[in-house]
């Protein structure tokens, strides 16, 4: 029987993440309280993503809800507190960022949170949070013409791995002297206990209560696995051993671990680690 072990958020692209015992499904990604998987993101002084793959003290910044703000902390830095209640859509401040090739309408956030932001990573930026009026699709190239849409994540809106293929990894890991590393370094937002290594990758769905998730493209893998989540350092990095057995020649030959997702049913649908997930095979 397969179950829900992990439920992660995101609020903040290429930053820490939080882990739930409970979220909401919706077309856009996981929800809790009104707040969105990637629903903030630190960009430059051009509104360019920043991520983890050039700054990975990204990693150092945890975010955690308290009742109207999220509570922002990294090391040598006083606690910075977000207001959760959305902007006015027309009169707040904004401007158009860049994620990978799209470009998005984003509130800008204040002088403040962007003072932060450029103290800690030594550089200037600016917090942006998606605009109530934005939309951003998916490749339809992968969804089989199934429209969807996500935030500020890299192309889809929930990323699925199986615990099985962490194991399967490590165990590989282990015998060639190097570390087990844990799920936080492929930062899944749903991790699925009780299926076999790498079944996610042939998943026709995923069933959860009345919701159907459907994988639609394996999650290539850049250096983003070889940072410490807890050090914000580059570590020993996977890919060497992942490109024995994990080049996947549909995308192109990339390292692929954990599987790119969008909702075909039940927007709304409560999610809560230790719930049972029906695994339908795609043979």
């Amino acid at each position: 029987m397969a179950i829900l072990s992990e439920i992660n958020l995101y609020p903040i692209k290429s930053c820490a993440g939080m882990p739930l015992r409970s979220a909401t499904l919706t077309s856009a990604g996981l929800m809790k309280e009104q707040i969105y998987d990637r629903e903030w993101m630190v960009v430059d002084q051009s509104g360019l993503a920043l991520t983890q793959r050039e700054h990975p003290r990204m990693a150092l910044i945890v975010p955690r809800l308290k009742a109207d703000t999220l509570e922002l902390r990294a090391p040598g830095m006083l606690r910075l507190e977000i207001a959760l209640g959305l902007p006015d859509p027309e009169l707040a401040p904004k401007l158009t960022v860049q994620v990978w090739d799209d470009q998005v309408l984003a509130y800008d956030c204040d002088a403040t949170t962007a003072a932060w932001f450029s103290s800690f990573l030594g550089l200037p930026c600016r917090l942006v949070r998606f605009h109530a009026h934005a939309t951003r699709a998916v490749s339809q190239k992968w969804t089989n013409g199934v429209a969807a849409t996500t935030m500020f994540s890299d192309g889809y809106p929930i990323l699925v791995a199986g615990s099985a293929s962490l194991a399967d990894l490590n165990e590989k890991l282990l015998k060639a002297g190097r570390e087990a590393l844990p799920m936080n370094r492929f930062r899944p937002n749903l991790v699925i206990d009780g299926i076999g290594a790498f079944e996610e990758d042939y998943a026709e769905d995923f069933r959860a209560g009345s919701a159907v998730l459907k994988p639609v493209k394996p999650c290539p893998r850049c250096p983003m696995p070889s940072i410490d989540q807890a050090t914000g350092q580059f570590g020993p990095d996977p890919l060497d051993i992942m490109a024995g057995y994990r080049a996947k020649p549909e995308v192109e030959g990339a390292l692929c671990f954990g599987m790119n997702s969008i909702l075909l049913e039940g927007d709304g649908q409560q999610l809560h680690v230790g719930q049972e997930i029906d695994v339908n095979l795609a043979f």
